[in-house]
């Protein structure tokens, strides 16, 4: 198992301050608004539910629907005014530990060079606009599903797409077993890709996160606005401004893990 735990941030000369805010936001949310569980009237009312998107209603009594060849009763409840507010509020919600655990570490770890590279927000615009297009394309897969879509996994996912164009040789340090090993960006990412594509494949006739479930194609959204983003950004600026900070830790090799 490969879990990565840092990677080279030499270049960094600021505070991540928007990166911390989201990382905080998530956890504030899923604790104190969420309850550390995703079957409460919160959870249901302000996740992003693609009939109501669709049509622009807000479902609050359960719906019957057809899963594992068995019916399913999806709870609903009273959500913002108006209703598509959910595609934004759905970014803060998480299923389970596992689920805000995952997606907190890894926009904890990558999240920083990229708002550096942006600014703060930019970086933030890529953040929201990355999940609210990610669950645009995954509502789009079954529009008239009842099934909830939550989770900064979209949000998450541009952040690394952004990072695989504008960092690919940047070492990432990951545990693997009980080693602690370095490798490239590229092929930390490109792991994590082929991840989604193997627990994806064949679901994505299926909208939304449902009990075991995972919206793939809110992954494949937000990684193809971070990446396109961050495309444009190169053409902008090829390369990181050289200054001070970033002379003084390349010269002693500093790296940070946290």
């Amino acid at each position: 198992m490969l879990i990565p735990i840092g990677d080279d941030d030499r270049g960094l000369t600021r505070p991540a301050f928007a990166t911390y805010a989201f990382v905080i936001a998530n956890v504030v949310v899923f604790v104190g608004l969420q309850g550390c569980r995703s079957d409460n009237s919160f959870s249901y009312g302000h996740a992003a539910i693609p009939f109501e998107i669709v049509h622009g209603v807000d479902l609050l009594e359960p719906v019957a629907i057809q899963y594992g060849g068995e019916q399913v009763l999806v709870p609903n409840a009273r959500g913002p005014r108006p209703i598509y507010l959910t595609l934004l509020t759905s970014l803060f919600l998480h299923g389970s530990l596992v689920h805000l655990f995952g997606n907190m570490l890894y926009l904890w770890i990558f999240g920083d060079n990229i708002e550096h590279r942006f600014g703060l927000l930019p970086f933030v615009g890529l953040y929201l606009v990355g999940g609210v297009l990610g669950s645009v394309m995954q509502i789009a897969l079954d529009p008239s599903s009842a099934i909830p879509v939550l989770g900064a996994s979209g949000a998450v996912s541009s952040v690394m797409g952004a990072y695989l164009v504008l960092y690919p040789r940047n070492r990432v340090h990951a545990l693997f077993f009980v080693f602690v090993i370095s490798l490239p960006a590229a092929v930390v990412i490109g792991l994590w890709i082929g991840f989604q594509v193997l627990q994806g494949w064949g679901t994505l006739s299926t909208a939304g996160d449902v009990p075991g479930g995972v919206a793939y194609a809110a992954h494949v959204g937000g990684f193809a606005t971070g990446a396109l983003a961050a495309a444009v950004e190169r053409l902008r600026r090829p390369a990181e401004r050289d200054n001070i900070l970033s002379r003084a830790s390349s010269a002693d090799g500093s790296r940070r893990y946290w």
